[in-house]
Parts: structure tokens; sequence; C-alpha cells
């Protein structure tokens, strides 16, 4: 038996210490907007990459533009606090399904890192020596979430939202959603696994990986945490082991822009 997690829903957002340390037994979760000021923006564009400056002008709406530039340049900022590396001289590699990592000569300690975004909010988890990976929806209308569920989620998975009252059913499929999505990302696959793993999905219930390719024992050596972003979304973090704590922080510019550069 694997000890559960030392960890609580986190529906609290705090601004971070000014002294900030990352533990092996610890986790931390960055919200953020990325819907910035202009001078910000450009702040933060002038770390990127020569490449992630092409990406982000290939996007045909200046708001997209905009996000992407703030996602990446908030990622760039967060992983400097910990590496003590400047952001602009971070470098990244990326998995065969194009998950995103440190080099190994940028790795400042060893980080983990994955992130998510929907709309105009951007989840960052931060971690050592753990795989981790989160994710984060809006919620939505979903009027053929079981028609979705059949093709996507496990027969259980699928039997769970489709007995559950029709007020639940929307949060149910994001909370499954998110939860999957998390544990495929921690792993490096894409949605081509989403029916690989089981999690738990009925509101009110504790996150939990239930099964694995079937089986449970390498589900039990994953941690599940349920994230509340903000009221009209729902996230999730997966992380590799167990007894470990989590913190949530909130990026502010006003506190971390002076560390851009």
């Amino acid at each position: 038996m694997h000890p559960e997690p030392v960890v609580q829903e986190i529906v609290l957002w705090h601004p971070p210490p000014a002294s900030l340390t990352l533990s092996l037994d610890e986790v931390h979760i960055w919200r953020a907007s990325l819907d910035l000021p202009a001078e910000l923006l450009a702040q933060l564009r002038a770390t990127l990459s020569a490449d992630e400056q092409r990406r982000a002008d290939r996007f045909y709406f200046e708001r997209d533009r905009h996000r992407f530039t703030a996602g990446r340049g908030i990622l760039r900022n967060i992983l400097s606090r910990y590496s003590g590396i400047e952001p602009a001289l971070l470098e990244f590699g990326y998995s065969p399904r194009g998950k995103p990592a440190l080099r190994s000569d940028s790795a400042g300690g060893n980080l983990n890192f994955n992130l998510s975004h929907s709309g105009g909010i951007a989840l960052y988890a931060v971690t050592r020596h753990r795989l981790l990976g989160i994710d984060l929806e809006m919620l939505r209308p979903m009027p053929d979430a079981e028609k979705i569920a059949e093709r996507f989620f496990s027969p259980l998975e699928s039997a769970v939202l489709r007995n559950l009252p029709a007020t639940d059913k929307q949060e149910a499929f994001f909370l499954c959603w998110t939860r999957k999505e998390a544990y495929l990302k921690a792993v490096g696959e894409g949605l081509t696994g989403l029916d690989d793993v089981e999690v738990s999905l009925t509101p009110g219930e504790p996150a939990k990986v239930l099964s694995i390719s079937g089986g449970v024992q390498d589900a039990s050596r994953w941690s599940l945490q349920h994230l509340t972003p903000a009221p009209d979304c729902v996230g999730a973090v997966a992380v590799e082991g167990h007894g470990f704590s989590l913190s949530c922080w909130e990026w502010e510019f006003d506190t971390l822009g002076c560390q851009i550069g």
C-alpha cells in the first residue's frame, strides 16, 4: 500500500514567497492570466527564442498571438526562478509527441515541468525528479458528451457518466478528460491513450487513477489532484509517486516582472 499524497483540494492561490525554493518532496502549481498589458507582452516576447517568436507570429488572430507569447514568456520566467538561469537563455527540447523539457545544459537541478492553457488562463506545474502532467479545461456545454465518452473513455467511465444526473454530466465529462490528459501528458503520450487510463470522475469524489491498461499496480504509483483555477474551469495534475506537498502560486507581473530580461 502506498500512502496517499499529502495534499487537499486546492481552492486558494497565493502570491509566491520572496525566497522561492523547491525541494524534492514538493510540487508547485502556478496560475497565470494570458491577457496581459502590451508593455509586459513586449518584455516577455524579448525572452523568447527566435523559433518561439516565429510560432507566435503564425497565429492569425492577434489575441492568439498575444496569448502564445504570454504563455511561453511566463513559462520561461517561472523556470528562471528555480534554475537561476536567465529566461532568454533557457533551452527546450521536445519529445516525439511534443512534450517540452529543459535541455540537460539548462536543467537547473533536474526540473520537470508541464503546462496547459484554456481561454485566457494558464497552469504550470514544476517539480524535481518526478514525472508530472497538468491539464485545464473551461467548462462549456457538451450535448454530445456521452457519445464522445463512448469513443474515448473506458466502459466503466462511460457507464458512470451515463448514470449521473443531467446536472452533473458536464462537470463529470471535463473532470474525466482533464485527469486522463494530465496523466497522458506526464508520461508523454497523446490522445490515442485516452482509453488506456481509467480515472474517477464523479463530482465531489477524490481524484484518482483507477487503472492503467486494465491493471491497478501501475495506477497505484500515481497521484492525481483536482484543481480549481477559476469558477468556470477545472484542472488536474498527475504526479509520479506519493508523499509530496503541493503549493499553488499566483503569477503576477508586478512581483515577477522585474525578474525578466
